[in-house]
């Protein structure tokens, strides 16, 4: 089965007057939807835009595997436990809040920054925060996640490249940038699918394309 979740019907969020535009693929905050709370351990997927400047500021969290992909820009990542980067275009970023962390996420940058944020649900509660960055994650470097059960694989197509997507119970697809054809449906930037069943699928790039991949247990 595939289920198609457009762009245009992510929730909107942020804060518009201090630079911060959100679209969340799943429901949150004041957009409470007892249907859309999570697909397999993912329970969060935000599409980022963040003004010059603009920033969430130290905030908790706790069992929860926060994984960042930045699209454009410049990412500044901060957090209780010490550690202070920045996250750029193809670079994956990885934070274990575990028992609890606090981290900001600011644009100290020039210009424009645009980020996919998700969030999954770990296998066991609490333990200890780590954090890890992988600079340049390449096609064929699939990140695995197995507190949470899931590996994540980002493919970057030229038009007319073909993929498929991992033969596994389920798979959530994210455009990132560019057009994809997944059986009879043709997928634009922030466009996600959400695949049961097992079933390895044809995705094929119509322009030059960059996708996100998570396989999950179901």
């Amino acid at each position: 089965m595939i289920d198609v979740r457009r762009s245009a019907d992510r929730y909107p969020g942020g804060e518009a007057a201090e630079g911060i535009d959100t679209r969340h693929a799943f429901s949150f905050g004041p957009h409470y939807d007892p249907d859309n709370l999570r697909f397999g351990a993912l329970i969060a997927c935000n599409e980022e835009r963040l003004a010059p400047g603009a920033g969430f500021g130290e905030h908790p969290h706790s069992h929860t595997e926060i994984v960042t992909w930045v699209v454009t820009g410049e990412l500044t990542h901060r957090d209780s436990a010490g550690h202070a980067t920045v996250v750029r275009p193809g670079d994956l970023q990885r934070l274990s809040s575990a028992a609890g962390v606090r981290h900001s996420e600011r644009n100290d940058g020039a210009e424009p920054l645009v980020f996919v944020q998700m969030w999954l649900a770990p296998d066991e509660p609490g333990g200890e925060p780590s954090y890890e960055i992988v600079r340049g994650l390449g096609d064929t470097e699939p990140y695995a996640l197995p507190r949470a059960g899931a590996v994540l694989h980002a493919r970057r197509l030229p038009a007319g490249g073909r993929t498929e997507t991992p033969a596994v119970p389920a798979v959530y697809l994210h455009v990132v940038r560019g057009e994809v054809r997944l059986a009879e449906a043709e997928l634009g930037p922030g466009d996600a699918a959400r695949i049961t069943g097992g079933e390895a699928r044809a995705l094929i790039a119509s322009t030059p394309a960059e996708v996100l991949l998570w396989e999950m247990r179901g």
